[in-house]
């Protein structure tokens, strides 16, 4: 693949090797030279091998071959003709001398220009107690001085000056930060759960009426079974379906979602599981079927805590519905029925005092550098789907689908998302799956909202389509909103990887391509490695923790910690700052992670 100018010129200093078959007589130009950045695919592949005195492209630059060149030829001096030499480092220069005056008078200071021809005099008058000195080659500069203080005249007593006002008080110009909107959290602890007659909640234990589950087999008609039951902390080493969700229970009390009150239970979340009527796990790329104390990486922003009691909710769907939308949707449908019940058990909590309180604030930060968070999402259209914005914290009822919404960028406040503005539907791979409960957690926008020195100025929700068209058209549209919202910098994250990584590059594409710096957040490692690129994918944070860079098939494992995205916080001001970051490593390298973490 021959070099455009541009890369060509970023490239100057690296190996020249022919990219075609190049006959004798070519003056060397950037269509002849390989792509360097593919350089080590294929020494790796054994295509090509690089050895000890080889040309820079600088050297081999408008050089002649002398004889035929084969593709993938590294270039040395003796195939060529005409080799540029090094430019050797310029000296440094003596600072001109000053031509000899032909006066021996010293020159005046108010008159430093050099002129071939001599300067006629200066034309001096007096008037009122002052010189008045105008000289031409000034190009008419008038100046002014007591007399006295030439001619050793007295000089007139100076007319009285009234005295200069005090200077006024230095006023602060920077504007005061302004609060958009305020969420306040208030947790609710529960130390146990039991299934009763009735739904309810007091004196920490959350008793759930058994007969929700008749009411969830009605949600939808894809929806053949419902079982429920409750699992605690010391009994986790049970078989499960694959788990599609971790959901938490949270309630409006006050306000519409993003503001307000949100009731939160902790020590408890809901966990749905299920597969379809032959048995047929409900996933996509990989699925978590297995022993729960296995399958979950306990303590990530989406799954359970290590004290959570679960209620786990498997649903059973109709035959061949778990790799289409209406699937996965009914199975979510089912436990919603269950969730909601718990919800409007504890709206009203006013007489209970809650074990803490979290406050969240949309803030604008008046001159600091505006950013924003671009959350790709899952909206291929066959059983990739995600709600956003339903009616209740983390529900189903109320939600718009990014898919039936074309997938076109939405922007959500950062307390939108903490409330419980996205409802995961997606069945990708465990590993990467970014679930309800992370998002309720969303450590990107936590530590976003937080950073003093920034202005986080929204969220926003793309989707990834299935057609490539589609894709070029949300990715424009995104760029476009972008730039209308005028920020100095952008996060872009994602969740899986493979085909999404494709709507993943074009995203940073549309952005970077504006003049805005971007840095992207994903899972590559070893299994998921980048196969698409462009020049604007040069800030890059990896999600990957398995020790072999795999998707593990363990529940969250590869998504966003806080550690994460305080690294992607940091690579974001380094670049908005100009500070040049270091190329990646040709292939994965755990090491690298680590010195960044020191470095953060």
């Amino acid at each position: 693949m021959s070099l455009s100018q541009e890369t060509l010129e970023a490239h100057l200093n690296d190996p020249a090797v022919l990219c075609c078959r190049r006959p004798a007589g070519t003056v060397l130009s950037a269509a002849d030279f390989e792509d360097p950045t593919i350089f080590p695919d294929l020494v790796d592949s054994n295509l090509m091998t690089l050895k000890e005195g080889g040309l820079t492209i600088k050297q081999a630059l408008g050089a002649t071959l002398i004889n035929d060149g084969e593709a993938l030829t590294q270039l040395t001096p003796e195939l060529l003709d005409g080799i540029a030499a090094d430019e050797p480092e310029p000296a440094e220069s003596e600072p001109a001398e000053p031509e000899p005056s032909d006066s021996a008078e010293p020159a005046d200071e108010s008159s430093c220009c050099c002129s071939a021809a001599p300067a006629p005099a200066p034309a001096v008058t007096t008037s009122d107690g002052y010189v008045h000195l105008h000289l031409d080659k000034a190009e008419g500069l008038d100046l002014s001085f007591p007399v006295g203080a030439v001619s050793g005249a007295p000089v007139p007593p100076a007319a009285p000056v009234a005295p200069a006002p005090a200077p006024a008080e230095p006023e602060d110009e920077t504007p005061a930060d302004r609060v958009l909107r305020t969420l306040v959290k208030k947790d609710y602890p529960v130390t146990k759960v039991v299934l009763g007659d009735a739904t309810s909640y007091a004196d920490g234990v959350l008793t759930i009426d058994k007969s929700l589950v008749e009411a969830a087999k009605k949600a939808d008609p894809l929806v053949k079974d419902v079982t429920m039951e409750v699992i605690d902390p010391s009994d986790r080493h049970v078989y499960s379906n694959t788990i599609m969700d971790v959901i938490p229970v949270a309630a409006k009390a006050e306000g519409k979602l993003g503001e307000g009150v949100t009731n939160v239970l902790s020590g408890a979340v809901f966990v749905l599981t299920g597969m379809d009527e032959a048995g047929v796990q409900v996933h996509e790329f990989g699925s978590c079927e297995g022993y729960m104390d296995e399958k979950i990486r306990y303590g990530r922003p989406g799954c359970p805590d290590e004290n959570d009691i679960m209620i786990r909710v498997d649903v059973k769907i109709e035959k061949g519905t778990g790799m289409e939308r209406r699937g996965p949707f009914a199975a979510h449908s089912a436990v919603d029925v269950i969730v909601h019940a718990c919800r409007e058990a504890i709206k009203d909590l006013s007489g209970v005092k809650p074990v803490k309180e979290e406050t969240f604030k949309d803030v604008r930060r008046s001159g600091k550098p505006r950013v924003v968070l671009v959350k790709e999402i899952m909206g291929q259209g066959a059983m990739h789907d995600n709600l956003l914005v339903p009616s209740e914290p983390c529900g189903v009822k109320g939600g718009q689908k990014n898919v039936d919404l074309g997938n076109v960028p939405v922007v959500l406040s950062p307390n939108e998302v903490l409330d419980g503005g996205i409802h995961a539907l997606a069945c990708i791979g465990p590993a990467t799956k970014e679930i309800t409960r992370h998002f309720f957690r969303e450590p990107m926008v936590e530590a976003l909202q937080t950073d003093e020195e920034l202005d986080l100025t929204g969220v926003v929700f793309i989707g990834s389509p299935q057609v490539n068209d589609e894709k070029t058209f949300v990715s424009e549209r995104l760029g476009a909103l972008i730039e209308a919202m005028e920020v100095d910098g952008a996060i872009v994250t994602t969740e899986g990887f493979g085909n999404n990584h494709i709507d993943f590059s074009e995203n940073i594409a549309a952005i970077g391509s504006r003049g805005v710096p971007v840095v992207g957040v994903t899972f590559a490692a070893y299994q998921g490695q980048l196969v698409v690129g462009n020049k604007y994918m040069d800030a890059m944070i990896e999600l990957n923790k398995d020790p072999e860079g795999f998707e593990n098939e363990i529940l969250a494992d590869n998504t966003t910690t806080p550690e994460d995205a305080a690294r992607a916080i940091l690579m974001l001001k380094t670049k908005m700052a100009g500070i040049p970051i270091e190329p990646a490593e040709h292939k994965w390298d755990e090491s690298v992670i680590e010195a960044n973490k020191k470095l953060v």
